[in-house]
């Protein structure tokens, strides 16, 4: 389950559909990982192939990401079974 998002227009496309606040051509990908996500206990969940699910490091450690595309990655927190803290971003 995803507890809580720190990107408003990632948030809003999870619970409407709006492609307002996201790349209009990373909806499929972001629907796919999301809908993963939303059904990940672990982080060991989101380790589908082509995802290239990895931890963060450094004043981001434990934090993982997940590939959209290019750079664009989805980054989350686990707390407890719930994904949190859930972005968009490109961090590169």
């Amino acid at each position: 389950m995803i507890r809580g998002f720190k990107h408003k227009g990632l948030a809003r496309f999870f619970e409407t559909g709006s492609k307002a606040g996201i790349q209009a051509q990373h909806a499929e990908r972001l629907r796919l990982i999301l809908g993963r996500l939303s059904a990940a206990t672990a982080p060991r969940d989101m380790a589908l192939p082509g995802l290239d699910l990895h931890p963060l490091k450094g004043d981001r450690k434990g934090t993982w990401a997940v590939s959209v595309n290019g750079n664009w990655r989805v980054t989350f927190k686990f707390v407890g079974k719930d994904a949190d803290s859930v972005d968009y971003e490109d961090y590169h």
